[in-house]
């Protein structure tokens, strides 16, 4: 790159070099952003000055990590999710928009059902990964008290992390979905998670950001990707109180059948297949007692 290169001229060589490569042409913006400590609005009101020299050099080979896979996310340390910073590394998946969705439709409906009463209440994450559900809840409902579950070690000890820079109060607890939680008998108002639900032949057709940098424990769901959909019907009626909500994100054309799953699990209940941004099927509510 030309060493008096203007911020526009790195942006017009990033943009072309990632189009070419079939890679996201914004990534080079996301990239210096982060290098320069500007906003988009600085970016642009900055667009003829001239980069320093070991920016543009490490601008450049950020470039060339993700034209060679590594996730932008991976690169800057972080992603954003409602408004925060979440620590992020290939341990834990990388916060997607949809997931806001989930934590949005869950606020809205415990503000409803509880009518804004929410002191006491006990809500557990399932699968926390780097604690964006947990610790977001905690932070826009700070009555609840909040457990966060996981099975890997190296992503609690980032979802910690996250808590602790967020100063969010969460209860992580190691183990296989709610075992932990039957084990101490404990019981729980509001049960939310975004579990592994790729069916495992998608990884044919998986990106290689993703399939080569994210965590496969934390992707697929088993052949038909509802695995634990399945096993956690088994283990919610256990630590469930009779009062309960609960809130899962889906994958593609999964709607119906987590839905069937939940109106044979809990006969009577309310629940309701709720479609993203995009118009795609995304999460599923049930709301029980």
């Amino acid at each position: 790159m030309d060493q008096t290169q203007k911020i526009f001229e790195a942006l017009n060589w990033a943009s072309s070099f990632l189009q070419k490569n079939n890679r996201d042409v914004n990534a080079g913006e996301l990239l210096l952003r982060h290098f320069l400590g500007m906003t988009r609005s600085q970016l642009l009101a900055n667009m003829h000055e001239v980069l320093p020299e070991q920016i543009q050099e490490t601008f450049q080979q950020a470039v060339f990590a993700h034209i060679d896979g590594i996730p932008i996310q991976h690169i800057i340390g972080f992603e954003e999710f409602f408004g925060r910073d979440f620590i992020v590394n290939s341990n834990v998946l990388i916060p997607r928009p949809e997931t806001e969705e989930l934590v949005l439709g869950a606020i809205n409906r415990i503000k409803r059902a509880y009518s804004s009463n929410l002191e006491g209440l006990k809500l557990v994450d399932i699968g926390t990964g780097s604690g964006i559900i947990a610790i977001t809840m905690k932070l826009e409902c700070p009555e609840l008290s909040v457990s966060a579950v996981d099975i890997s070690n190296e992503a609690l000890s980032i979802a910690e992390k996250n808590a602790r820079n967020l100063e969010a109060e969460i209860n992580f607890l190691h183990g296989d979905l709610l075992l932990p939680l039957i084990s101490s008998q404990e019981k729980v108002d509001i049960i939310l998670s975004n579990p592994p639900y790729i069916p495992n032949r998608d990884i044919e057709i998986l990106s290689e950001v993703v399939k080569d940098h994210e965590p496969h424990q934390a992707l697929f769901g088993g052949e038909d990707g509802l695995d634990y959909y399945r096993r956690l019907m088994e283990q919610i009626p256990q630590i469930m109180n009779s009062r309960a909500i609960i809130g899962f994100e889906i994958g593609m054309g999964q709607g119906e059948q987590v839905a069937e799953l939940l109106n044979s699990t809990f006969p009577g209940s309310h629940v309701e297949i709720v479609q993203d941004i995009n118009g795609k099927d995304r999460m599923v509510f049930c709301e029980i007692g």
